[in-house]
């Protein structure tokens, strides 16, 4: 039988029994999880054993161990220096999340860039107290879930163009948890495959070559299956503002999962905005676009911001049956012939054209605007997009199956108003 100090070695340490340090660097990377950097449980084992070597008094050395073990991108670097300085050097850190969501400018000099990702995961990882958590605080807790719930609910039918600051917050984290990947569609292109319908006989040959002229084995070859890319144009004039930001943080999900997107802004002119939207942090990205574009919530020129795009970019990005989608409200300031026909070059280009229209969510909704009697002849589905309900709706329409091109014949729906002219509407 083993002695009591024996028996106590070899047993598996509890939380309560680790370290000071080693329950923090555990903490830490919890943090930098809830951030949203890819963090798993082998990364603080290792950063727990990289402490043992380096001094533990210099903190410089510290954050570089950390950094190297914990970090595997340029990007991540700057939310881990961010969530470093924040956790390990003030131990009233919990005070201080209100500084990072507003952040204050001092000694001249402008504040650093900083989302609300790092604040929002500090916030959910509290550290935990020693001692049982006492009946109310948890029954608290439970208050609070059921009022979080509720909210969610209610945010999903809130109109995007009457949402407060702390509801786009908010809303950021729902459309983040809750997108879902493209789905895929059969291509012409063949490949190997252990079963299938196309017999591959030059490879049945080679392989009864081997087997001494015994075609007992067969090959076979079946479709290819891939993503079929998305081209997106976005209005951001200013009667498409709080529309457009909804738009461009679901784009920005969609970019983060690797998903084949193209993103342009249009107003009065056109912007190419994917590689601002491969920032990690949304809040950031769109920012940088806001003082980037010059025609942010401005006038609309849909019909020249479209003969730019048929010009310089439709033939680069409108192929392997991509589907171009267009989000505007159709109001456009000098709507005449060229927006027609410009219209119909693009459906040309594109394997199917869908409208994403925040008009929709009228009932009494009627194409009396030139833009819109210009634009609905040649578009193969016509969507709403004002609430986070029907942005939801159309993502599980791309992630379930893609869209087939229907007729154009007129759909009448029992929920909207009739689509005129031709335009076929999904619901």
């Amino acid at each position: 039988m083993k002695p009591a100090a024996e028996a106590a070695e070899a047993a598996p340490p509890t939380a309560a029994g680790l370290p000071v340090i080693a329950r923090n660097v555990v903490h830490f990377v919890r943090v930098l999880r809830g951030a949203g950097l890819p963090m798993s449980p082998a990364q603080a084992a290792d950063a727990i054993d990289a402490l043992g070597f380096v001094d533990l008094a210099r903190r410089d050395d510290v954050r570089a161990a950390l950094a190297a073990l914990l970090t595997s991108a340029p990007d991540e670097r700057e939310l881990f220096d961010a969530a470093f300085d924040v956790f390990w050097r003030d131990p009233d850190w919990e005070g201080k999340l209100r500084a990072l969501l507003l952040p204050k400018v001092k000694a001249g000099m402008p504040p650093p860039r900083r989302g609300n990702r790092l604040a929002d995961a500090l916030a959910a990882r509290a550290p935990e107290r020693n001692g049982a958590q006492q009946p109310a605080a948890r029954e608290e807790h439970e208050l609070r879930a059921h009022a979080t719930f509720s909210a969610d609910e209610r945010l999903r039918h809130r109109d995007f163009d009457t949402l407060s600051a702390d509801e786009w917050r908010a809303l950021r984290h729902l459309i983040r948890r809750r997108r879902q990947p493209l789905a895929t569609e059969r291509t012409r292109r063949l490949k190997a495959a252990a079963r299938g319908a196309h017999a591959d006989l030059r490879a049945s040959a080679r392989e009864a070559v081997r087997s001494g002229g015994d075609w007992t084995v067969w090959k076979y070859r079946a479709p290819v299956e891939r993503k079929p890319p998305l081209v997106l144009l976005l209005d951001i004039s200013g009667s498409m503002s709080s529309y457009s930001r909804a738009v461009l943080y679901y784009c920005h999900a969609l970019l983060q999962s690797r998903e084949r997107l193209q993103v342009f802004l249009f107003g009065t002119r056109l912007t190419h905005a994917t590689r601002a939207l491969r920032e990690r942090d949304p809040d950031i990205a769109i920012a940088q676009l806001a003082a980037q574009v010059a025609d942010w919530s401005g006038g609309t020129r849909i019909g020249a911001t479209l003969a730019e795009f048929n010009r310089r970019w439709a033939r680069r990005v409108l192929n392997g049956r991509a589907t171009a989608l267009i989000v505007t409200d159709g109001l456009d300031h000098d709507a005449g012939d060229t927006l027609a026909a410009e219209m119909a070059r693009l459906h040309r280009f594109a394997h199917r054209v869908v409208w994403l229209n925040p008009l929709l969510r009228y009932r009494d909704f009627a194409p009396k605007a030139r833009g819109v009697q210009a634009m609905l002849p040649h578009v193969d589905f016509h969507c709403p997009v004002h609430n986070l309900d029907s942005l939801e709706a159309f993502g599980r329409s791309l992630g379930d199956a893609p869209l087939a091109v229907k007729p154009r014949t007129a759909v009448a729906s029992s929920d909207a108003a009739p689509v005129v002219r031709g335009a076929a509407r999904w619901n």
